[in-house]
């Protein structure tokens, strides 16, 4: 009885290790399947660490903690509102369907043609900022961007030399003879439709001569009042793409060498601002601060620049001096990955897109807008400078 036992015990052993010989040779066949696969994939369709990045950007502190709640339960004896974490069933139906049950844009970006343009990440939500009233961004139609059609003016008195509101003594530390700020403009004729006659259609706010490049020039100025030294380049980008040939699409494509040209020809550039004009209409665009109207701001970062991180902190810290400043001007930081969603931005880690206003914000609300931006861009430079000197004089005495 003791041997039978015996050996039955050991033909157990010797079936255990077969099988066990078994998994581990399907594992691994398992892995090199994967990995050859991974590997023929065409680099576009890899999984990148930018990917595993984004993905773990939805993994916040209290989701981990939960997390490690359901394995130790002495985590969750701490009082704590959880009325607010993702159940389980949430997180494994997001992973398997890509489908945010909080986010509707998940599964109708999919179902509707054009929903695409709403894709995107709140970085950093201004006031009312939410997934319903991000920037838009559209497209004139083919007749408007070959300027075969343009509106007439109106509304045109006083824009070549607006009012002072409030005139700035001489700075007390100025750039000198260097332009360290470089103002451009890729979709240089959006407009504004109190200025164009007879348009009430947010796409077809576009103009060849009143456009966001007014804007530019109330901007250089500003900056310029505080000792900040600025070049604006006016470089129809529209008009370069029509005589190429090339479509709207191709607009961060010609202005990026308008760009490269100005960083080589001027080593004292240091800032890239591409200003443009959002579609939302005024409700969303506008805000009054101390009983006047300001077009509101918006910071658009492109998702598909490997180092857009380091674009996220100068649009991250002018936005949060804009909270304290001009409560409620900034929209927000918005991370954009459909499109091109590099803007240019991998050329600098100090370049940055901004939404001046919507359609319906006219030059008096948008020149407001510009003085407050240089108001607190000026503050942010002259602190940096201030770190990069005290910097400077420490290696100096080391």
């Amino acid at each position: 009885m003791k041997a039978r036992n015996s050996g039955t015990f050991v033909m157990v052993q010797g079936t255990s290790l077969l099988k066990a010989a078994g998994l581990l040779l399907l594992f691994m066949l398992l892995i090199f399947s994967i990995s050859g696969l991974l590997t023929s994939l065409k680099p576009q369709y890899r999984l990148m660490s930018s990917s595993v990045n984004q993905a773990a950007t939805n993994v916040n502190g209290e989701l981990l903690y939960q997390l490690m709640g359901w394995e130790n339960h002495h985590f969750l004896s701490v009082e704590h509102d959880w009325t607010s974490t993702p159940t389980l069933t949430n997180m494994v139906f997001k992973l398997s369907s890509n489908i945010n049950l909080n986010d509707p844009r998940s599964l109708l970006g999919r179902e509707l043609p054009g929903f695409y343009q709403f894709d995107g990440k709140i970085l950093v939500a201004g006031e009312g900022t939410n997934y319903t009233n991000m920037p838009i961004e559209s497209a004139p139609p083919i007749e408007i961007m070959k300027a075969e059609r343009e509106a007439s003016l109106q509304n045109l008195e006083g824009l070549e030399k607006p009012e002072d509101e409030n005139p700035l003594p001489a700075p007390s530390q100025t750039t000198g003879s260097r332009k360290v700020v470089y103002l451009y403009f890729t979709h240089n004729r959006e407009s504004y439709l109190p200025y164009l006659k007879g348009v009430t259609n947010p796409n077809l706010a576009f103009h060849s001569k009143i456009n966001v490049t007014k804007i530019g020039d109330h901007l250089k100025t500003s900056l310029e009042d505080r000792g900040i030294g600025t070049f604006i380049d006016k470089t129809d980008v529209q008009a370069n793409l029509n005589k190429k040939g090339l479509t709207y699409p191709s607009s961060y494509q010609e202005s990026r060498s308008v760009v490269q040209s100005a960083m080589a020809s001027d080593r004292d550039l240091h800032y890239f601002i591409d200003i443009h004009r959002d579609s939302n209409r005024k409700d969303k665009s506008t805000i009054t601060i101390n009983g006047k109207s300001y077009a509101k701001l918006a910071f658009i970062i492109g998702g598909k620049n490997p180092n857009h991180e380091k674009n996220e902190k100068l649009a991250t810290e002018l936005h949060k001096s804009l909270e304290k400043k001009y409560k409620g001007l900034s929209r927000g930081v918005f991370v954009k990955y459909s499109g091109n969603a590099v803007y240019n931005q991998n050329l600098s880690n100090n370049a940055i897109l901004i939404e001046f206003g919507g359609v319906d914000n006219t030059f008096e609300e948008l020149n407001r807008s510009a003085d407050a931006l240089a108001d607190v861009f000026s503050d942010f430079y002259w602190d940096a400078e201030k770190v990069n000197k005290d910097v400077e004089q420490s290696t100096k005495e080391q």
